[in-house]
């Protein structure tokens, strides 16, 4: 919290939530200004952190600034990286769930700084060994590796990265980091064949060439001179005051060494990054036929180190453009040439962070918790803006909209945690715009993968053709052909336009159609292109994803990740385009603040109340402020904070109680409370200090305190004490269960007894949760080598009871039908096909239905079930029918079923067609077809009566 009034007005405050124009965009830069120009680069907006970068060095990253913000409260003290970085560490740590940080902003905003401060903090305050400082120092020295060979000076930042990084950092359950992982996202690879003026290609290259020892430049055929090669010259600019390459150079060294790069690696990786070189300083001229010829072979000879074929194959596969069978001409074969150097370099670069991440893996399976660190790159606008930059602000569309919705989600589950009335907050809602991206089948990208794949020859035009087609009515896309008159004239025939929630960018789509042109380079002797370039791909005739698919997928894949972890948020802004210290540029930095989404997390985060803080943090800060809570309030937290706010006289509608905290609606009302805190604060002392020199006078007072002192001195020790007792009596605690974890395998005696019965009484605590619940389920969860024949025993008597259970839920119809079950099995099994599909098909009670007469006809009709596929019911005759019908009764236990039907009986002839047979007296007994169709039984008899077994 800020101090005095006086200083507010000076530096601002320290988070934009408490801004009482927090919808003005003027009042946030006008905070943000002043807080600069007092050097204060970091401001909240509540849990998100604001950083500007200073361009100078501060002393505020020390290790005792790391202690001072180690296991301190989120708002305890002033806004810095370090409070994010404990934050995240404490909640994974006392909650035991992953946690990300999410770094973003444009070029030159100082992201890669910030994650290399979180990762320092990491490394010093957390609790290591000698063996995982191996980790933490591969964890550190993995920064320059990356930087090495995926950043460059562009003309907004000496040292920008031009790929996206996502590191995870493992940690064990005592919170020690462990291990990491990385994931790489869109490396750059246009830079590798072109850069702008004023703009250098990677920095490993000028590394290699200014500092690379004598020897292996010899070896890769290299001259120390950056100017000889045509990949390193467009943009003028090799030597950088502001880098040092030799000593970049040497800890690349040292780290490959420390990340666990054998020396075949590190020739291996430099023979690519030479070989690179070479490629880009092979020219062509044009042949009598047109067809382009390599003029000058000698840097053949080099390239032949990661060649699959022969000097003489390969100048060949160069002048037909790699994966061509017919001559080229000249424009052509510069494209494939540069397409190759492009596909090495991007692999290569994937190949090195798969590298690391196997010096960094963790081989211990136990689970793990992670913070994951999010460094990427920031919406940008550039003159021309290519494909590349079409992806990247594509990613920042995806971020914001994650941004948003974490945000909204958090704020909402908070209020209605506490009770609090949830009152929807207005936004933008950049979901139409990732849509017009990615959509299935309509988007941006689905249509580029259409057209780039489709039978026949693609072009630029094409493309832009198609857009306008299927999404030309999109209100958020335009073409100069859609343009009104006044917009048409800044949009170029070969450009497309997207109003993204940052502003409008315009893209060029020249050169959005080429597909990566593959070199075959899969049996080259360096052992890195045999890694990169798999046979398997020249067998493979599916046409690859595109670039934009690829892309598109991780960047899916990526907010899996981040969806399934708590978040933390740093946005940086680069203050001025020409890095000088103190200088604030409106513009620049409005224009960051628009695309950044700041003011929309800024109105989610405020949703109606400025401040919110638990009771007793509010109590413990102000109960000076009334009477009745202080020295000591004796009631619960919430009734004394209801106390003190009425004392104070806040007004209903500036504040709400919820069930844990407190919300105050305006910042004028914390800050009227702050003022007066600091007032009363002042004006005890003084009180007491009058009150206390007046009752003794001068000497008695000295003496007085003197002894006061004294008192607080042996009471601070009293204090020091009982924390080192507590010490003392934790490491007792672990050296004993250390000791017994030693000696768990020998009989019980004092050495391991507690930690015999820790693990005893873990494993019985987690065993109720594993219980099975049916006869069929045999898991069951693995015991610790003391309980093992305690295990076994209670599973025995788990799976009786589970038996008995199922023995006694068994009906007494279940049980006839498992008995029936039985004798099929003693009939059919093995004897007869289909028995098996059988067994899970319960038999019924009867399916027999039985009708006859009581004549002495001897009729007997045995009706078949109706969903069978037989023809019809079977009619038989038979002269001991009475003996027949009783004994089918007694076998179907249905005795109790049968009744006297007179007349008829009807009977199925086929399926759907039913037939009658009808029973009457007569002189003579016959069976004849009436002329109506029925089967007609006469039988010399008073009466006809007809017996029917109901089918059940």
């Amino acid at each position: 919290m800020e101090g005095a009034l006086t200083a507010r007005d000076r530096v601002g405050v320290q988070d934009f939530v408490l801004l009482d124009s927090h919808t003005s965009e003027t009042a946030f830069l006008d905070n943000l200004r002043k807080r600069y120009r007092e050097n204060l680069i970091y401001t909240y907006i509540g849990t998100l952190l604001v950083s500007v970068n200073p361009y100078k060095e501060l002393g505020i990253y020390s290790v005792k600034q790391m202690e001072i913000y180690q296991g301190v409260n989120f708002f305890e003290l002033p806004p810095h990286i370090y409070a994010i970085a404990d934050n995240a560490y404490r909640v994974m740590c006392t909650e035991y769930n992953n946690h990300f940080i999410l770094i973003s902003g444009e070029s030159g905003a100082g992201k890669t700084e910030a994650s290399k401060k979180i990762l320092q903090y990491f490394a010093v305050t957390c609790p290591t060994t000698e063996q995982l400082q191996i980790v933490r120092d591969r964890l550190l020295l993995s920064n320059p590796v990356l930087e090495a060979f995926g950043n460059a000076k562009t003309l907004r930042n000496d040292n920008s990265s031009r790929f996206g990084k996502y590191m995870d950092i493992q940690f064990d359950f005592k919170g020690a980091p462990v291990g990491g992982h990385i994931l790489s996202y869109l490396i750059e690879k246009s830079r590798v064949v072109h850069q702008n003026q004023g703009e250098r290609n990677f920095h490993i290259f000028y590394q290699l060439l200014e500092s690379g020892e004598e020897d292996l430049l010899r070896w890769l055929g290299l001259e120390p001179a950056p100017q000889k090669y045509m990949y390193l010259i467009q943009g003028r600019c090799a030597k950088v005051s502001s880098i040092n390459d030799k000593s970049d150079w040497k800890t690349v060294r040292k780290a490959l060494s420390v990340i666990d790069f054998t020396d075949t690696n590190i020739e291996h990786l430099f023979g690519v990054i030479a070989s690179v070189l070479h490629l880009g300083n092979i020219q062509y001229e044009e042949d009598s036929n047109g067809h382009a010829i390599i003029t000058n072979g000698s840097q053949i000879k080099w390239l032949s180190k990661v060649s699959p074929l022969g000097r003489r194959s390969f100048h060949s596969d160069l002048e037909a453009g790699i994966e061509g069978t017919s001559p080229l001409n000249i424009d052509l074969a510069f494209c494939a040439r540069d397409a190759a150097a492009k596909a090495i370099y991007g692999r290569t670069f994937t190949w090195l962070v798969n590298k690391i991440n196997g010096s960094l893996a963790n081989k211990d399976l136990t689970r793990k918790t992670v913070i994951g660190l999010l460094d990427i790159y920031g919406f940008e606008v550039f003159d021309t803006n290519s494909f590349e930059q079409f992806c990247i602000n594509y990613c920042n569309e995806k971020l914001q909209q994650l941004l948003i919705e974490m945000t909204l989600k958090a704020e909402q589950e908070e209020y209605e945690l506490e009770g609090i009335e949830w009152e929807p907050i207005p936004y933008f809602n950049n979901k139409i715009i990732c849509d017009l991206v990615e959509e299935k089948h309509k988007g941006i990208i689905s249509i580029l993968d259409e057209e780039c794949l489709r039978p026949g020859e693609a072009t630029d035009l094409s493309f832009l053709e198609k857009l306008e087609e299927k999404v030309g009515d999109h209100a958020h896309f335009l073409t100069r052909k859609l343009a009104d008159q006044k917009t048409r004239k800044s949009i170029d025939w070969v450009d497309f336009r997207l109003l993204h929630y940052a502003g409008e960018v315009t893209y060029c789509v020249v050169g959005e159609c080429g597909l990566d042109n593959k070199p075959v380079l899969c049996k080259s002797k360096n052992g890195i292109i045999k890694e990169c370039f798999l046979p398997l791909e020249l067998d493979n005739r599916r046409r690859p994803e595109t670039v934009a698919t690829q892309f598109k997928n991780s960047l899916v894949s990526l907010i899996e990740i981040l969806m399934s972890k708590e978040p933390s948020y740093i946005r940086c802004i680069k203050p001025n385009e020409g890095k000088e210290p103190g200088k604030f540029d409106d513009v620049l930095i409005r224009h960051q603040v628009k695309y950044l989404g700041l003011m929309e997390h800024l109105r989610v985060r405020r949703a109606g109340f400025a401040y919110r803080r638990k009771y007793e943090v509010f109590l413990q800060r102000y109960k000076s402020l009334c009477p009745a809570t202080w020295p000591h309030w004796h009631g619960s937290a919430s009734e004394g904070v209801e106390r003190l706010i009425k004392h104070i006289g806040y007004k209903p509608e500036e504040y709400k109680l919820g069930r844990t905290k407190i919300f105050i609606r305006f910042p004028r009302t914390l800050f009227a409370t702050e003022d007066a805190f600091e007032y009363s604060k002042h004006l005890l002392v003084t009180r007491i200090q009058a009150k206390y020199k007046g009752c003794l006078g001068k000497r008695e007072y000295k003496k007085q305190r003197k002894a006061a002192i004294k008192l607080e001195a042996c009471w601070r020790g009293v204090l020091a004490r009982k924390e080192a007792k507590k010490r003392m009596w934790a490491v007792e605690t672990i050296r004993k269960f250390i000791k017994g974890f030693i000696n768990r395998k020998n009989p019980i005696c004092p050495e391991n007894d507690e930690f015999v019965r820790f693990v005893q009484y873990t494993y019985l605590t987690k065993l109720k949760d594993h219980v099975p619940k049916s006869v069929l389920d045999q898991n069951w969860l693995k015991a610790p080598a003391t309980l093992e024949e305690t295990s076994e025993l209670l599973k025995k008597i788990c799976m009786r009871n589970l038996v008995r259970k199922y023995c006694q839920g068994i009906t007494a119809e279940k049980k006839a039908q498992l008995q029936q079950k039985v004798i099929a099995s003693a009939i059919f099994r093995g004897k007869k096909d289909g028995y098996v599909q059988s067994i899970n098909q319960p038999f019924a009670d009867t399916r027999l239905s039985i009708s006859t007469s009581n004549l002495s006809d001897g009729l007997l009709v045995v009706h078949v079930p109706e969903d069978s596929k037989q023809k019809g019911d079977a009619i038989l005759h038979c002269e001991h029918i009475f003996e027949t019908v009783t004994k089918l009764c007694m076998l179907a236990n249905k005795q109790n079923a049968v009744s006297i039907v007179q007349g008829s009986l009807q009977f199925h002839v086929s399926p759907g067609k039913e037939g009658t047979i009808t029973f009457t007296s007569g002189q003579e007994p016959q069976i004849y077809k009436a002329k109506n169709g029925h089967l007609t039984v006469v039988r010399p008899s008073s009466r006809t009566r007809v017996l029917t077994f109901s089918q059940r």
